[in-house]
This record gives C-alpha cells, sequence and structure tokens, in this order.
C-alpha cells in the first residue's frame, strides 16, 4: 500500500502538484512511518512549496532513520540552505557525523563515479570543469571530506555541484558571478573554453550522457494518458466540424460530445452548441454554453471564449423569443468583451423587448373601459383622474385617436398647451380626418398666443371637414384668432408694426413668395382682384395672416 501511495505522489510530483504530492507521502507514511524514503520525498515536495521548515522536519527524520545515507543529508542542506542558515550545515555535519565522515555522509556523493559527467551536462556546472582551481578543491573534497563544511561555507559553487547531484537547484544569487569569475581566471568567456581536458582526461564535448534518477523520480503516466486523449478528442472535433459544414448536424453532435468526453476542453462545447443551434434545438444550445461557460471559469479560459457563449445564448434565447434573457446574456458578453456583431444584436433586441411588452399590454376593452373612466373624471373635473385614465388607453390601444385627444382637452384645463399639441398631433398622425384634434390643437395654440399657427389648425381642419359638420366652429376659432392679432397690434406705430413685421419668420416668408408678391402688386391697383384670389384657401389663408399682422394695410 505504501508504494502505491508512493508512486501517485511520485506522479503528482512530476505533474507540479507539490501540495498533492506531499499529501499522498503522508499517507505512505502513515501506512510505512520507518521508510526512510518517504520522508526525503516528502521533504522534497514541501522543499517546491517553500516550506522548508517542515522540509527540514522530514530531512531531520531521514537522517535519522538512515544516517549513512547522503540523499537524506542532501535533502537537510537544501532545507537549510531554503532558510538561509548556511552555518547549520556545517554544525549539523560536524554534529551528526557517522563512520569518521563529520559530514554525516553527505560527502559520499562526491566520490560519486559519474560526478564529472552530471557537471558536464549541467549548463550551470559545466563552466566548472574548465577551472583548474575548483577542480582541485572538488578533488581534495573527494579524498578529504572533512573539508567539506569549509569549502561550502567559502565557495557556494559547491552548493550547486551539490544540487546537481541530488537533482535540485540550489544555487544562490552570487553562483552566476563567481561561475563568470571562475571562467575570466582561466581567459575564457563565461566557460566557453571547450578544449579544456577533463579531469578524467576525456575532452568535454565526448563525455557520455548519463541519465539522472534523483529521489522523486516519478513517470508521468497521466501525462501521456491526457496528450494521447486529447489528440483523439482533436480528430472527433475536426469530423464534428466537417459534418456540421455538411450541415448534418446530429452526427457533428455526436462526435463533439465524443471529443468532449475524451478531454476535457470548452471549445467542443461550444462547437456543440452551435450545431444545437443551427439544428433548432435552442434549449440545448444554452444548456451547452452554460456548460461550456462554467467549465471555462474554472480553468481561466480566454474571456473572449466566455463572451461567444454568452452572445450565442442570447441568440438562442431569442430564437424562443424570449427577449429578456436574450438582452441580459448580450449584456453579459459585452461585459466579458466587446464586439459590434454582438452590440447590434443588443441593440435589436432591446427594441423587440420593447415592442413585445407593449404588444402584451394591448387589449381593447380593458382600454374601452379606462375611455369611460376617463370621460367620468372629465366630467367631475378632476382633470389629472383623467389623464391618467386615457394614458392607460393609449396604452391598451395606442391606434385609437381618441386617447390622444381627449388627453389633450385635459392638459389644455390644467395649462399644458405645448403637450397638449403634441398630444393632438399624434392623434392626427393616427387619424389625418379626425377634425376635433385639429380644433383642440387650434385652441391650445391660440392660448400660447400662436396665433398664426391657431389659424393654420383652423385651416387643415376645414380642409378635412368636407361634409361641413364642423364649418361653423372652425370658422369661429380662425376669427377669434384673427381679432386676437388685431387686438395685440392696437396703438401700435408705424415703426413699431415694422419691426415686429421683421421679427415674424412666417411674415417674412409670405412677403418673400413671388406669387403673393405677384398678387400684393396687384391688389395696389385692383382692390377687387384681391378677393377673386381669395377663393383660393392657401391664398386667403396668406392674406388673413398679412392682414392681421397689418401688412396688407401698410400697403394701401
Amino acid at each position: 500500500m505504501a508504494d502505491a501511495l508512493k508512486a501517485e505522489g511520485n506522479k503528482l510530483f512530476a505533474a507540479k502538484d507539490f501540495q498533492g504530492a506531499a499529501e499522498k507521502f503522508s499517507e505512505a507514511i502513515d501506512a510505512e512511518p520507518t521508510n526512510h524514503v518517504l520522508y526525503s520525498n516528502r521533504s522534497g515536495a514541501y522543499a517546491s512549496l517553500k516550506q522548508f521548515d517542515k522540509a527540514l522536519e522530514d530531512a531531520n527524520k531521514t537522517t535519522e532513520i538512515k544516517p549513512d545515507w547522503a540523499k537524506g543529508w542532501g535533502r537537510k542542506g537544501a532545507a537549510l540552505h531554503g532558510t538561509g542558515d548556511l552555518k547549520a550545515i556545517d554544525a549539523e555535519a560536524r554534529a551528526d557525523g557517522m563512520g569518521g565522515d563529520p559530514s554525516g555522509g553527505l560527502g559520499s556523493m562526491f566520490n560519486d563515479p559519474q560526478l564529472y559527467q552530471k557537471l558536464a551536462k549541467n549548463p550551470k556546472t559545466a563552466p566548472y570543469l574548465a577551472d583548474s582551481a575548483f577542480m582541485n578543491k572538488l578533488a581534495n573534497m573527494r579524498n578529504n571530506p572533512q573539508a567539506m563544511s569549509t569549502e561550502m561555507m567559502s565557495d557556494p559553487r559547491f552548493l550547486q555541484v551539490m544540487g546537481v547531484m541530488l537533482g535540485v537547484d540550489m544555487s544562490m544569487a552570487e553562483t552566476d558571478d563567481a561561475e563568470a569569475a571562475a571562467a575570466r581566471a582561466m581567459g575564457g568567456k563565461d566557460g566557453d573554453d571547450e578544449d579544456m581536458p577533463m579531469p578524467d582526461a576525456r575532452p568535454a564535448s565526448k563525455v557520455e550522457e548519463v541519465k539522472e534518477e534523483p529521489e522523486p523520480e516519478p513517470e508521468d503516466e497521466e501525462a501521456v494518458a491526457a496528450k494521447k486523449a486529447k489528440e483523439e478528442a482533436d480528430k472527433e472535433k475536426t469530423e464534428g466540424t466537417a459534418l456540421y459544414k455538411k450541415r448534418q448536424f446530429d452526427d457533428a453532435i455526436s462526435h463533439y460530445t465524443k471529443a468532449w468526453d475524451l478531454h476535457k476542453d470548452m471549445t467542443y462545447l461550444t462547437n456543440r452548441s452551435a450545431a444545437q443551434f443551427e439544428k433548432g434545438d435552442y434549449q440545448a444550445c444554452v444548456d451547452d454554453c452554460k456548460q461550456a461557460i462554467e467549465y471555462g471559469r474554472e480553468v481561466l479560459a480566454d474571456f473572449k471564449l466566455i463572451a461567444k457563449a454568452f452572445g450565442r445564448m442570447g441568440s438562442a434565447y431569442e430564437k424562443m423569443g424570449d427577449m429578456a434573457n436574450a438582452v441580459e446574456y448580450y449584456q453579459r458578453s459585452l461585459t466579458e468583451h466587446r464586439t459590434p456583431d454582438i452590440l447590434n444584436k443588443l441593440r435589436a433586441a432591446e427594441k423587440a423587448k420593447t415592442k413585445a411588452e407593449k404588444d402584451a399590454y394591448l387589449d381593447p376593452q380593458k382600454a374601452e373601459e379606462a375611455r369611460e373612466l376617463g370621460n367620468q373624471k372629465f366630467k367631475d373635473a378632476d382633470w389629472p383622474a383623467a389623464v391618467e385614465a386615457y394614458s392607460e388607453m393609449i396604452k391598451r390601444a395606442p391606434e385609437d385617436p381618441r386617447g390622444y385627444s381627449n388627453r389633450a382637452a385635459c392638459l389644455i384645463k390644467l395649462l399644458t398647451f405645448p403637450s397638449a399639441v403634441t398630444d393632438c398631433d399624434l392623434a392626427i398622425k393616427q387619424d389625418p380626418s379626425f377634425i376635433r384634434a385639429y380644433l383642440r390643437k387650434a385652441q391650445a395654440l391660440f392660448a400660447m398666443k400662436e396665433y398664426n399657427k391657431c389659424i393654420d389648425a383652423c385651416e387643415e381642419a376645414s380642409a378635412k371637414d368636407t361634409e361641413g359638420k364642423n364649418a361653423r366652429e372652425i370658422q369661429q376659432q380662425s376669427e377669434k384668432a384673427l381679432q386676437a392679432q388685431f387686438a395685440s397690434r392696437e396703438g401700435e406705430t408705424d415703426e413699431q408694426a415694422q419691426e415686429r413685421i421683421q421679427r415674424d419668420p412666417e411674415i417674412l416668408q409670405i412677403l418673400q413668395d413671388p406669387v403673393m408678391n405677384s398678387i400684393l402688386q396687384q391688389a395696389k391697383g385692383d382692390p377687387a382682384a384681391l378677393q377673386d384670389h381669395m377663393k383660393n384657401p392657401a391664398i386667403r389663408s396668406k392674406v388673413q395672416k398679412l392682414m392681421a399682422a397689418g401688412v396688407i394695410r401698410m400697403g394701401r
């Protein structure tokens, strides 16, 4: 059981899941608490997590169980090095010395027959082989382990050598400087002197490559299996895409599903959602996008992929007629990544949503109920309540001009004349022959002292009143406006009248009209001719405005 747990820990260590590796080694230790290798492995995992105190504790346990195992002392040296306590390496080595070796057995690693080969193939230690002084120190250490701690304290390059033998990086900040100094001392450039012979008389370039097998030496079986699964999944995806292009969506979905089952990749789900969308299964498309987004969040996927999935959800909801959700997911897509395509879709969806909400509110029966309520409130002189009722009628039946016209009548009572004019225009837009709307518009314009515009509204009403049913009311309102214009300029001097005319753009426009100018010139010599011209409604309206403004009077 301990061996199985150790193997799992090794795999996790190789995958750089050091926390998981430490946990597996801990379980193995519980099963076999006297196995020194397990403590050594866990020490290595803790060191990789920068938890050097725990690494040192396990290294101490390793050397306690197996004091003559050099690697245990190497673990201890690595842990002490991590804490920055280099002096402790010397003190511990002397205190725990075994068999006449004050280094506690650590010095024996420098007697490894493959020492020089390992140093040669490591780019950080290869330059050391060209430094005869350093190589002499190393040879002395192999023959005299007692000198080890002293040399390690005086030359940090020995820590790097020890790291190579243990399979870990124990370099210090000053190591690069030491290497460069050693290379310069030999007259080379950063250790590039390849002609310098190795201590065993073989050129460095000919040293046989030897594979290290540090403990733990995990086999990355899971990585190999994952790579194979990814390759197979990509093949399924490729086949699915080919079928998608042929519009064979069910088969494409099958292949994308196989790809997802073989290997987890967000694009397999987004591709499948596209096939679901084209197939017309919009709910399945939404479900796939949700799953893709959830997985994408877990693995910190590209925000553009997340945005694409949100956008497709918006399109699916739009196809299902759920404009509220369509707008929501288009907005989420733009939050992740802003694109013109999704922005245009959002705007269209918002308009469709507004229209859908209005359409859902339409109800002719409730509109009639609101109209009757408004009529009653109008009779009761409760103008605000009448406005509210007619507004409800408009929402329920926006194409009925009576709602706008009736509300305009209330607004006139409330002295809100500009809004009343707007409502009358809306009523006329729904029904251009609705005479009552023209008359109410003229009434509001008269109250605003817009007499010329009031006369225009009366003229429009007269033109629409083909049967003459409202002729008298229209004529009365028009004459009322003319009289108000005359009254407004009573006592006015010619100079003041001229200044007023020059400030009136409508009067100036009439005077600049070539036809009207010709008629006025003709009227100077033949006043009766003007009466003939006034048989034309359009000419009559303009002549009346000129008379009301005092222009014709001034011309006589």
